[in-house]
Parts: C-alpha cells; structure tokens; sequence
C-alpha cells in the first residue's frame, strides 16, 4: 500500500502558509499489505538542504517496514531554520498518526542521508526542535546516519553568514556533535569510503562514534563502506545489512 502528498502541517498552519511550504511539505507513505505493528523508517532525502525531493531508502524497499519519505522546505526559497521545523513537525506527525498505517508508534527510527541525515541527527539529538510538539528525541527507537554531517551544515553557515572557511569544522548549536549524550538514541553512523567521502565526513562521524563511547552510550555502530563514495553509499549492499540489522536490533 502506498499513500502519497499527505500534508504533515495542520490546516491551521497550511490556511496561512505560502504555496511552496504547501508543495514541498509532503510525505509519502509505503507499508506492506495489512500491516500491523511494524518498525517505522521516516526518511529525510539528502541535497545539501538546496535540492532533493520526498523518497523511500532505496536500500529498505520491499523490506516488512512501514517507510515514510519526508519532503522540505529547502533554500534558497526558505530559510533558516525551515527545514528543521519541517523535519520535526513530520516526525511529530509520524507519532501521532502512523499506527492508522500499520507502524508501531514505539518502533519509529528516523533516518536520511547526507542533510537527510543531518536533519535527523539535529531532530534526534536537539530537544527544542520536537519540544512544541511534546515528543521528546529519547522516544525515537533509533537514528539512522548515512554520510551525514555531524558538524555544522556547510549550507547553515552559508544561511547564516558564518565567517570561517567551509571546511573548518563549526561545532555549535547548529552541530549534532554539540548535542552529545549517553541518553541519545540508537545510533547507526553508516559512511562511505574515506578515500573517496565527502572531505573529513568519515573523520567527523567517527568523532561522534567515539566520543559516545566515552560516554558510555548504550548502542551505537559505526560502518565505513570500502569502494563507495558519498553518493554510492546509499546504494552499497554493505549499507543495507547494516540498516537492516539495526533496524531489528532496536525496533524489537
């Protein structure tokens, strides 16, 4: 079964919003036949928070999940911080109204890859963005991180006319890694090849690997996928039993 266009703003905020937040802030969702009960994936789409559009993890189709693909607000036609508030008003939307569509509102990993998954480490780890809604990150089952940046997003300093190079690594409270803890959710950091990543993006994620194991954080895993690149990752057949393990590991 799929469900496609579904608005995850309510009509009170869609009765004042412009015609792009009403375009782009969509979700598709795709659930086995009588689902009933099953983990949640909602997916944020990567493109540098420019570009992109609202899909499934490639590497989770025709798996028994319940997959929500987001679409969002994307520069430069919005702005900071947009795109946060439309990835938190989703997976807000998500808990509140997945279990009609065969998800388990206990079972709901958020993921994405590149700023999808930075968006997801910022929704994840970064309470004020879920705080209106009343959902707290420690409720999210796991996070999924593909290639995501775990400093400060490169576009972010852009938006926000951030003085320093694009390559210094920015860790402040627009960063994931400011928002460090042993009570962070489940974690999955699942990374191309450092030959060929995105420049520092495996060395990043493995700060946020280590530095969580010093804090004696319960379950996170961290894979480097050889011979794919930032793109090929979501792709890699590595990447997708890496997913899926930990989709079984956490969603139990």
């Amino acid at each position: 079964m799929v469900w496609t266009n579904l608005p995850y703003y309510p009509e009170s905020v869609l009765t004042n919003a412009d015609d792009y937040q009403k375009a782009q802030c969509l979700l598709d969702i795709s659930a086995p036949p009588d689902a009933r009960e099953l983990p949640v994936v909602v997916w944020f789409h990567g493109g540098g928070l420019s570009e992109g559009s609202k899909s499934f993890s490639p590497l989770l189709k025709n798996e028994n999940f319940v997959l929500v693909g987001v679409g969002y607000r994307l520069t430069p036609k919005a702005g900071f911080p947009d795109f946060f508030e439309d990835a938190a008003t989703a997976v807000a939307w998500t808990f509140a109204n997945i279990e009609r569509y065969g998800g388990d509102p206990k079972k709901i990993i958020v993921g994405g890859h590149s700023a999808g998954a930075y968006l997801s480490a910022m929704i994840g780890l970064d309470p004020r963005w879920l705080k209106p809604f009343e959902v707290e990150p420690g409720q999210i089952a796991g996070l999924i991180l593909m290639s995501g940046q775990m400093t400060t997003h490169y576009n972010v300093r852009k938006m926000l006319n951030y003085p320093q190079p694009e390559y210094l690594p920015i860790i402040d409270e627009n960063a994931p890694l400011h928002y460090l803890s042993p009570k962070a959710p489940p974690m999955t950091l699942i990374l191309g090849d450092r030959k060929i990543e995105w420049p520092a993006r495996v060395q990043e994620n493995e700060l946020m690997y280590a530095t969580l194991r010093a804090m004696k954080h319960p379950h996170v895993e961290f894979h480097e996928n050889l011979g794919f690149d930032h793109g090929g990752v979501g792709n890699a057949p590595g990447a997708a039993e890496q997913m899926k393990a930990f989709i079984e590991k956490v969603a139990k």
